[in-house]
């Protein structure tokens, strides 16, 4: 079997080195000048993490031979490039019959669309999966034991994909059949975890960080579910799983988002002090967008929001959380 990777940033490569073994030919594409001459030459990459690829794995520029026979195809290109990544895939003479999995998180500006649902606009026959959990590239580089979830509404598809990406001892996979809330959970979360690296840095404790988990959780679910998510699927992977995961590690780019906004830097020198992206700045107004649309309240995302595109101050912030209107908790079940 082949397997191509469509994007050699830093999670992009990990999957290209964690599934190395699992397929007979590996191949990944990027875009020429995001192609190192180490990366082609030795197959290695030093930044933003060290990954030495195995020598059998291809590193290419041209899409129609990267995808040329590929039983898989992972999509883990930036959510604002997934569009131009399907029309290429278009272009270059994608078979409906391939799977393509999505493995980025993210909603689509200005449509609010989730991936599967951007791809299929540009794909619509297309054999599509989600990749979606609780994924530090550090970790899994590291070889520490990682758990996702494959999601699919054939399921027969997601458990293909199952099969052929679990790693033993190191990457266990679950199949789900709720697309929606996989994407969902693995979208939103990345707002609540710049909600608590600002927390972190502002050093305002334990009691706070557990608040900002559960209330943010809150919003997930609450907005999950009126776009027609299985409010379990939220207390999966994909999204408790994640959450906790990206909301507690320095590791995570959003968390470090978050960290460096509670320091007063502002968001254009952050990203690009972080060279790298980080999805939960563009999804904190996605989010606020569909609430509106939905007429739901989102606190802690509108909060994020005015943390990134405004001026508000940290303290000036934080009050305007505390003190709002008294309400009651919600429950889902």
């Amino acid at each position: 079997m082949k397997l191509t990777v469509i994007g050699a940033g830093c999670w992009g490569l990990t999957l290209a080195w964690l599934l190395t073994d699992n397929f007979d030919e590996v191949t990944v594409w990027g875009r020429e000048q995001d192609l190192s001459e180490d990366l082609i030459k030795n197959k290695h990459a030093s930044k933003p993490l060290e990954v030495q690829l195995a020598d059998k794995v291809e590193i290419t520029s041209d899409l129609k031979a990267a995808i040329n026979g590929a039983d898989i195809i992972l999509n883990v290109v930036a959510t604002s490039g997934t569009r131009s990544v399907c029309e290429n895939l278009k272009n270059s003479g994608i078979k409906s019959e391939q799977i393509l999995v999505n493995a980025s998180k993210g909603i689509e500006l200005p449509s609010l669309m989730r991936m599967s649902e951007v791809i299929k606009d540009v794909l619509p026959d297309q054999t599509l999966a989600i990749l979606s959990g609780p994924t530090l590239a550090k970790e899994v580089l590291a070889g520490k034991p990682t758990a996702a979830c494959v999601a699919c509404e054939d399921i027969k598809v997601a458990e293909f994909v199952q099969k052929a990406c679990n790693v033993p001892n190191r990457f266990r996979l679950y199949t789900n059949s709720d697309v929606i809330g996989v994407e969902l959970g693995g979208s939103l979360k990345n707002v609540i975890a710049i909600a608590s690296g600002f927390a972190h840095e502002m050093q305002l404790g334990d009691n706070c960080a557990g608040t900002l988990l559960t209330r943010g959780m809150a919003e997930i679910v609450r907005v999950s579910i009126n776009l027609g998510a299985n409010p379990s699927t939220l207390y999966g992977l994909s999204g408790m799983g994640d959450l906790i995961a990206t909301c507690s590690s320095p590791m995570s780019r959003n968390y470090t988002v978050g960290k460096l906004l509670g320091q007063g830097k502002k968001i254009d020198d952050i990203l690009r002090e972080l060279g790298s992206v980080a999805e939960g700045v563009k999804t904190s107004k996605a989010i606020c967008e569909l609430a509106k649309k939905l007429g739901i309240e989102v606190p802690v995302s509108n909060a994020i929001y005015e943390a990134v595109y405004t001026d508000i101050t940290p303290k000036e912030l934080l009050a305007k959380l505390m003190n709002r209107k008294l309400k009651e908790e919600e429950r889902y079940v």
